[in-house]
């Protein structure tokens, strides 16, 4: 139920029921959000200040870890640089809203100014 009214939540600040209310069948329904990271951490020791900041921000903003960390093997392409975080969020549109909220936006230089990094959100489609 948190979950439900998170989405909701982040798609009335997204402006996406400009016309008509979203019901909870509808949010359910609605494709996840996934952010990719690859980070390569150049100062760990600024770093950390992020990684202990960010956890408790994603979660209240109906956000979970798939991945953060852990091995990698790349078997096309070239190789991540450093590690892989995946988060999942209720829709594309509540991810988004989490990395342009003014909450996120005074930690981000912890990470961006002790790492270096690709960041993309993409939304999930249903097979």
């Amino acid at each position: 139920m948190k979950a439900v009214l998170s989405a909701l939540a982040a798609m009335v600040v997204a402006g996406a029921c400009a016309s008509a209310p979203v019901t909870a069948a509808e949010v359910a329904a609605a494709p996840k959000g996934y952010v990719f990271v690859e980070i390569e951490v150049t100062n760990p020791e600024a770093y950390e200040g992020y990684r202990a900041a960010v956890a408790p921000m994603v979660a209240a903003a109906g956000g979970r870890y798939l991945v953060r960390g852990g091995k990698t093997e790349a078997r096309e392409g070239a190789p991540p640089a450093g590690r892989v975080v995946i988060l999942e969020y209720p829709s594309f549109e509540a991810a988004k809203a989490f990395l342009e909220s003014p909450e996120y936006a005074e930690i981000v230089r912890l990470r961006t100014d002790n790492s270096v990094s690709r960041l993309m959100i993409v939304e999930g489609m249903e097979p």
